[in-house]
């Protein structure tokens, strides 16, 4: 029975790999022995080769035996052949110049280099080097099945001919790996360029065909073979998404992307996670630049850390190398999934994970004591617009008398910064939950024109419309119904939204917490993102649907259900009381709201906050209209929305 192991107990692939040193050991040799002869060649010509056969022997053995020394002292066997690479092409460069210093050395001690062409030291370094890093290039390019003109594999109905959309740094990635490998299961025809790449360039042999806008010409030269397009530009999304997305339903093709650069360059070529496009390309922007200084080192606590934006924040935070985050969380199961993600990411961050409810004033004095956090963000909220319109006390206490308990112990535990999130429906609120963030929003409003007086805490309030994929948002909601088949229900064909995805929605809150702006400094002001356009929900249907590669209305049905209670046909970014003026940032906007008199609101909201308490909902929903002048039934709000005409 063949053994692993030989008879001295040594691995078998020991032996392999001493007759695999031999091996290229001789084959370089081997190249030596034949440069020198090639290089007195070319310089003495035909007549002078042949008149010197003497010396070219002699002094072929001398440069061989040198050449033996310096090679086997160089330990050029350790290159892989076939990953070689310009590093290796500079050591081989330099194993060439030593061999040949080296028999310059010999020769003249021996014979004054009698006989022996000076220039043919360096020509022999050049022909050496030629020799060495082509013999290795061509065992590379033959095991990648490079050689030849017209690449063979084209036949084999598992691979899958694409072009790449974007000359980037993962189109180089993706190449290489696929030239690598014999099974690989894609096979790249050509590249489209999106930025100024010239056409007719070529990435590892892969010719830039054109730009994105020459795609109709492209892909019908290629349509026999041609079976989809696969987007390598990290930064494309949005509208050029959409619009390819559109040529490729039409052409028949499929559109998929490639991973981001870091798992591209870990993944074997069968393991590259290509994956098709999703509503997410077609809404985000392209990744904001943050300062790693605002979390760095610094202690961090994140509320609601188990939640769809907290999860975020604190996946971002933690990126940032800071000294220490707090998880604060009142679902269990989710503040174990978050910690766990950051445990198997961040393995030495130090952490706590603290399962607690933010109505709790003395649990939130005991975690504010014990974590002493310098940042806070504060996202735990009840969010679900028509469960709160029969439930305004459990609003109240968790959105109001919550981000209460926060911001008092903030500036209590003299916290650097506090970050509160909210949303768009605070702005002309109608629902329960939108009144109930309001009203948060002008507690922290009142306490950071106090706080920033005594050069106290920062409370930033950071406003924001609906984001991708969150707990209770549509996404989740079309992509179970399209799994059961259909119908996608919405509730009115013209309900329209601000949409971005939670990546960028915290991305920008964390941008938001390093403004130093003036206006920002005198306190009061609500930071509010730029959402770009608002989507009206059943294009986001229709959409969900191509993606899925059906038709709507043909294969899918959209069901139109009617509004739910609280809900409204359109978003407001901002109150009409407000003024709306341009940040630091370009796509962060400050809202500054008329001043209020601090001691009676904190009056009023203390008598919410009590009124809640005793589960007294009618006397909860009296003291909102006081506390919020603009906040409206939703009959009332119904009645506006008829009245409104939407101007996109």
């Amino acid at each position: 029975m063949p053994s692993d192991h030989d008879k001295m107990g040594k691995p078998a692939s020991s032996g392999l790999n001493a007759w695999r040193t031999i091996v290229i050991f001789l084959v370089d040799v081997s190249l030596a022995a034949l440069s020198f002869p090639l290089t007195l060649f070319l310089r003495l010509g035909d007549d002078g080769f042949l008149n010197a056969l003497p010396l070219v022997g002699l002094s072929t053995l001398a440069f061989t035996a040198v050449a033996a020394l310096v090679i086997w002292r160089s330990n050029l066997h350790r290159i892989p052949w076939r990953y070689v690479s310009v590093d290796d092409a500079l050591l081989l460069a330099r194993t060439a110049v030593f061999i040949n210093l080296g028999f310059l050395v010999v020769m003249f001690l021996t014979s004054r280099l009698s006989g022996v062409p000076r220039s043919s030291v360096l020509i022999d370094t050049i022909v050496l080097t030629a020799l060495f890093v082509g013999a290795r290039l061509a065992a590379r390019l033959w095991h990648e099945n490079q050689l030849g003109l017209i690449k063979g594999g084209l036949a084999n109905e598992n691979i899958v001919p694409v072009i790449l959309v974007g000359a980037t740094d993962e189109s180089d990635a993706f190449i290489r790996k696929m030239a690598r490998d014999p099974r690989a299961p894609y096979r790249v025809l050509g590249i489209v360029t999106t930025n100024n790449n010239p056409v007719g360039t070529r990435i590892r042999g892969v010719k830039v065909l054109g730009s994105v806008d020459d795609l109709p010409h492209i892909t019908s030269e290629y349509r026999s073979i041609l079976k989809g397009l696969i987007v390598a530009d990290a930064g494309l999304r949005g509208d050029p998404i959409r619009d390819l997305l559109d040529f490729t339903r039409e052409q028949g093709l499929r559109l998929d992307r490639l991973p981001e650069m870091s798992r591209l360059t870990k993944a074997s070529s069968t393991e590259i996670d290509i994956r098709p496009i999703d509503v997410e390309d077609l809404l985000s922007r392209p990744q904001a630049s943050l300062d790693r200084a605002l979390i760095s080192g610094k202690s961090v606590l994140v509320t609601g850390a188990g939640g769809s934006i907290g999860s975020e924040l604190v996946r971002q935070i933690a990126s940032f190398s800071p000294r220490h985050i707090a998880l604060f969380d009142n679902s269990e199961f989710n503040l174990y999934e978050i910690d766990r993600q950051v445990c198997e990411a961040y393995p030495s961050l130090s952490r706590s994970a603290i399962v607690g409810n933010v109505r709790e004033a003395d649990l939130v004095e005991r975690v504010f004591a014990a974590e002493m956090p310098e940042i806070v963000f504060h996202a735990a909220a009840l969010k679900h617009v028509p469960l709160l319109e029969s439930q305004p006390s459990q609003a109240i206490l968790t959105n109001v008398m919550g981000t209460r308990n926060i911001a008092d112990a903030a500036i209590r535990h003299n916290v650097t910064s506090m970050v509160m999130i909210s949303t768009d429906k605070a702005t002309h609120p109608v629902s329960v939950m939108g009144g109930s963030k309001r009203i948060a929003e002008t507690y922290c409003q009142m306490l950071d024109v106090e706080s920033r007086k005594r050069n106290h805490t920062r409370f930033v309030t950071v406003r924001f419309g609906n984001v991708l994929g969150s707990a209770g948002s549509v996404i989740p909601l079309f992509q179970k119904q399209l799994q059961r088949g259909g119908p996608l229900t919405v509730t009115h064909p013209d309900m329209t939204r601000y949409i971005m995805t939670i990546r960028e929605a915290v991305e920008l809150v964390l941008q938001a917490t390093t403004l130093r702006d003036e206006l920002l400094d005198k306190g009061g002001a609500i930071v509010v993102l730029d959402m770009g356009k608002p989507v009206k929900i059943i294009d986001m249907a229709r959409q969900m649907i191509k993606l899925a590669g059906l038709t709507p209305d043909q294969d899918i049905e959209i069901k139109i259900t009617g509004l739910r209670p609280g809900e409204r046909l359109y978003e407001d970014l901002f109150n009409t009381s407000e003024e709306i003026l341009p940040t630091s940032h370009k796509e962060l906007m400050a809202a500054i709201a008329v001043s209020r008199d601090g001691d009676e609101a904190k009056g009023q909201i203390n008598q919410l906050v009590e009124a809640a308490q005793r589960g007294d909902d009618e006397t909860v929903i009296r003291l909102m209209h006081d506390i919020l002048p603009d906040f409206r039934t939703v009959d009332e709000a119904e009645a506006e929305d008829r009245e409104t005409v939407y101007v996109e």
